[in-house]
């Protein structure tokens, strides 16, 4: 039972649809007596460059720190947001350079091309906003955004298993196509899915 949930909005807009959709998947989720935790990426106060890569340590801001306790905490982590040239925002990408470290997400062996999973144990959930068609998404882009989120980073550092569910196309919907979208969401809280 997936006890503790970390959604973590990754839209640079906290008053974007994904800010929506995050309070939707809290709402449906708070319903069965689970713990939940949020982040708003657009919130925080954090420089999003690393700077040096893994060869000079880069300090972390307290709210890195406090992001960084947060994904420890969690059993399932469910990132909302949206598809922007055929990826996540900067600012997500940015969020997860400087938070998903070496020591934190992961750690190379001495000597050897492997790596330990420090994060095992989790499961994720990515919720992302398009305005390119699925079918399209799927067939001509090849989900590449989705598989850099889950094989590369999340799966990367032991986070399995990864679900995704696509949102969309945004731009061109109906409010009442988007309440529908926020009742989907919010019943994959219910499901804790």
């Amino acid at each position: 039972m997936k006890s503790k949930i970390l959604v973590i909005n990754g839209h640079p807009d906290s008053k974007s649809f994904c800010s929506a959709l995050s309070d939707a998947y809290a709402k449906g989720a708070s319903a069965n007596s689970v713990h939940i935790q949020k982040i708003d990426v657009s919130k925080l106060d954090f420089d999003p460059n690393l700077k040096f890569g893994y060869r000079k340590r880069t300090e972390l801001e307290k709210d890195l720190i406090e992001a960084q306790q947060l994904i420890r905490w969690a059993d399932h982590l469910v990132f909302i947001y949206p598809t922007w040239w055929g990826a996540m925002p900067a600012l997500l990408k940015g969020f997860i350079d400087r938070v998903f470290l070496p020591g934190f997400a992961f750690k190379y062996r001495e000597n050897s091309n492997l790596w330990d999973k420090l994060l095992t144990g989790k499961s994720a959930h990515l919720i992302v906003t398009m305005d390119t068609p699925s079918w399209y998404n799927r067939w001509i882009y090849k989900r590449a955004g989705h598989n850099v989120m889950k094989r590369n980073i999340l799966q990367f550092c032991g986070i399995t298993p990864v679900r995704v569910t696509e949102i969309g196309p945004v731009k061109p919907s109906s409010t009442e196509l988007r309440g529908k979208w926020l009742d989907k969401v919010k019943r994959l809280g219910e499901k804790l899915s």
